[in-house]
């Protein structure tokens, strides 16, 4: 277990005066910061906390712990720091993760361009459409798309999407145009499972919001398996402008309903919450808000 994150674990645990609130401001879940407070205290041999189901307190020795905890940590942040400040040279290894569409298709190709431009930095990519625990995890950087970015975390918008209904023409040469979201119910649709609105899909149009509950002929836990079963003709999709932008051009797909726009999208970089930014992660974060600042499936928009 690493001792640096076990004291700046159990410090925040005890600032915090709860389990639930140090778990937040680490961006870990609540049963990683036990553990590592309870690891710790079996390492010491002598217990630091006194938890009931209402409150924290520390023990004398937790107490004690504290401070030299405390002391230990502002070393270190203070010759991070003044580190940084001398070298702002991007080295070491940077763990990111990335959506595994969105990673495959948008940013695979930008990898050796980076590494090109920072030769002292390598990478360990991990596709991944689960929402991973940074801290917990070990990652330096995770790119996610969503609504609204985690907020105990810190992150940087690079680019925004939003879903589109489409259809292929033999499709609705067979069932026919809809005319309104409501008739959606009544055709044969694609779903992607791990989107946040599930089978409600919503929509915003000349007569106000939308939402219609679908019935699914195929669930998926990937998007281009989506795109590409609604390509076959299988039915309605509702998927992002990022993923969609080549089938739209060339005519494979064709937008459905256009005048009834569905939910936008960020896509943003997530990090941990930190004083100071490694020069590595910022090299990464200034790298993908050039890249993707002017994406082509924007424009679809």
């Amino acid at each position: 277990m690493d001792k640096f994150q076990e004291m700046r674990v159990f410090t925040a645990v005890a600032d915090s005066g709860s389990f639930v609130s140090a778990a937040d401001s680490l961006a870990m879940s609540k049963a990683a910061v036990s553990r590592f407070v309870s690891e710790l205290e079996q390492r010491l041999g002598v217990r630091l906390m006194h938890r009931t189901t209402r409150k924290l307190s520390l023990t004398p020795e937790g107490e004690v712990f504290l401070a030299r905890c405390r002391e230990i940590l502002a070393s270190i942040e203070a010759s991070e720091a003044e580190i940084t400040t001398h070298s702002d040279r991007a080295s070491g290894l940077l763990k990111v993760s990335v959506p595994v569409s969105f990673g495959v298709k948008h940013l695979a190709p930008l990898w050796s361009e980076f590494l090109e431009l920072h030769p002292r930095v390598s990478l360990d990519v991990q596709l991944a459409d689960r929402v991973i625990d940074l801290v917990d995890e070990g990652f330096d950087l995770a790119v996610r798309i969503a609504r609204l970015p985690d907020s105990s975390l810190v992150s940087r918008q690079l680019a925004s999407t939003r879903l589109v209904l489409c259809a292929s023409p033999a499709y609705l040469a067979r069932r026919g145009s809809p005319l309104h979201p409501s008739e959606l119910a009544q055709h044969e649709v694609v779903a992607y499972s791990l989107l946040a609105i599930g089978d409600q899909w919503q929509f915003a149009g000349p007569d106000g919001p939308v939402t219609v509950k679908v019935k699914p002929r195929v669930w998926t836990n990937n998007g281009d398996t989506c795109i590409g079963a609604a390509v076959g003709g299988t039915g309605l999709v509702l998927q992002p402008t990022f993923l969609l932008a080549q089938e739209l051009a060339t005519g494979q797909l064709v937008e459905v309903l256009p005048e009834y726009r569905s939910i936008e999208l960020g896509i943003y970089a997530i990090y941990p919450t930190r004083k100071f930014v490694l020069p590595k992660v910022r090299a990464l974060l200034d790298f993908l808000s050039a890249k993707l600042a002017d994406a082509h499936w924007q424009r679809l928009g």
